[in-house]
């Protein structure tokens, strides 16, 4: 009797991995990508305002 069940809980399962996967692919990766470039790029902006520009 547990056959069809498991059979089902695989799928969900796997249906599940599956839209994890994609999320943090095409949301949460993304997400950080930006958000790190912008953090470096403010923190640069900001050291120049106290320290110059280069050269």
């Amino acid at each position: 009797m547990s056959a069809p069940d498991d059979t089902t809980s695989r799928v969900r399962r796997k249906r599940m991995e599956i839209f994890a996967f994609l999320f943090l692919t095409a949301v949460v990766m993304p997400v950080l990508a930006v958000g790190t470039v912008g953090t470096y790029g403010l923190g640069v902006w900001i050291y120049q305002m106290f320290a110059g520009p280069p050269g």
